[in-house]
C-alpha cells in the first residue's frame, strides 16, 4: 500500500532565469533562458512525494489568479489529493524569483501572496486526512502557529513528522517537541543553532540535536552526503556522483523522498539511501518540480 503523506506547505509560481553567474547588489548581469514553472517547497515535495510512489493530500492556498489554477491542475495531474485546499479572494499567488547560474548555484527572491494567510484553522479542517496519513512534511514559508498547529496535530494521531526548516527562521521549542526528523542543510543548521557556518558538520548536528531534542537530525550537505545524528550516533549518507544544473529542488526531492521511504516502512539508512538519489536526480535537472524524479527513475538510478 501506498505511503500516506499529507504535506502542508507553500505554493508558488517559479520564474526563472538562467545566467553565466550571479549577480553582485546592484550590478545587472544579463541572462539567458527564462521559463516559468510550478514551485514553491510545500508543493515541490508534495509533487516529489507523488511521483515517488506515495498517496499526498497537499494542504495549502492560492490565489483566485491564473497562477492558482495552472497550479491547481497541474497538482490534480500528479494525483495529489487537493481536498483541502483553500482559495484566497483576498491574496495573489505566490510568487518566487529566480537566477541559477552555469554551475547550478541559485538566488530566490519570494512574494508569498496567499501563503501567508495558512492559517492554524485551514490545517484544523484536514485533520480527517492527518489522523490517517503515515508521514507529514512541513517547511517554514507559511506562518510558524501554522506550522506548529500542524506538527501538533500530526503528534496527536502519532504521525511522523518530518520538517524541513527552509528559509530559516527562529522556532520555538514547543514546534521542536512535536518533531521527529530535521533535516536543515548546513547554513540552517547554523542559523538555527546560533553557531558560525564553519564549524565542522558533526559539531553542528550536536549543537542542534542537543538545543531542539529532536530524535533524529539530518544534516544535509550536497555533494558531502548526509549526516545523521541520533542520540549520539553518526552516519553519513555519501552523495552520488552527478554533474549537477540546478540544485533549485534537489532538497525538495530529497524530502519527498524521505518521507515516502519512511512511510513505507524501510529503516532510515535505506531511506536516506532513496533520498538522496532522487535529491541527485532533481540536481541533474533544470527546473523546480520539472526536475522532480519518478518512483522509476530512482529505481534505475540506485540500480545503476
Amino acid at each position: 500500500m501506498a505511503a500516506k503523506i499529507v504535506v502542508v506547505g507553500s505554493a508558488n509560481t517559479d520564474m526563472v532565469i538562467k545566467t553565466e553567474r550571479l549577480p553582485k547588489p546592484g550590478e545587472t548581469v544579463l541572462g539567458g533562458q527564462f521559463a516559468t514553472v510550478q514551485g514553491g517547497k510545500g508543493a515541490n515535495q508534495a509533487v516529489a512525494a507523488a511521483r515517488l510512489g506515495g498517496k499526498v493530500t497537499f494542504v495549502t492556498r492560492l490565489g483566485t489568479d491564473s497562477f492558482g489554477r495552472i497550479a491547481a491542475a497541474a497538482y490534480q495531474t500528479e494525483g495529489i489529493n487537493l481536498d483541502f485546499l483553500v482559495w484566497d479572494d483576498a491574496a495573489p499567488s505566490g510568487v518566487a524569483l529566480i537566477l541559477v547560474n552555469k554551475n547550478g548555484e541559485n538566488i530566490i527572491a519570494v512574494a508569498p501572496g496567499a501563503n501567508a494567510n495558512l492559517a492554524p484553522d485551514d490545517v484544523l479542517r484536514a485533520e480527517p486526512a492527518i489522523r490517517k496519513a503515515d508521514c507529514m512534511l512541513l517547511q517554514l514559508e507559511i506562518p510558524l502557529p501554522t506550522v506548529q498547529t500542524a506538527a501538533e496535530l500530526a503528534r496527536r494521531h502519532g504521525v511522523r513528522v518530518i520538517l524541513n526548516p527552509a528559509p530559516a527562521a527562529e522556532l520555538s521549542d514547543d514546534l521542536y517537541r512535536n518533531v521527529d526528523v530535521l533535516t536543515p542543510n548546513e547554513s540552517e543548521a547554523a542559523l538555527l543553532a546560533g553557531a558560525e557556518t564553519d564549524l565542522p558538520a558533526s559539531d553542528l548536528a550536536r549543537k542542534l540535536r542537543a538545543l531542539t531534542r529532536i530524535p533524529v537530525i539530518v544534516l544535509t550537505m550536497g555533494d558531502k552526503g548526509a549526516l545523521t545524528l541520533i542520540e549520539q550516533e553518526e552516519n553519513l549518507t555519501p552523495a552520488f556522483e552527478i554533474e549537477a544544473i540546478d540544485t533549485v529542488a534537489a532538497g525538495d526531492a530529497f524530502n519527498g523522498g524521505l518521507a515516502v521511504a519512511l512511510g513505507n516502512g524501510q529503516d532510515l539508512p535505506t531511506a536516506l539511501r532513496f533520498a538522496s538519489a532522487a535529491g541527485a536526480i532533481a540536481a541533474t535537472r533544470s527546473g523546480a518540480q520539472p526536475s522532480l524524479p519518478t518512483l522509476q527513475e530512482v529505481k534505475a538510478f540506485l540500480a545503476r
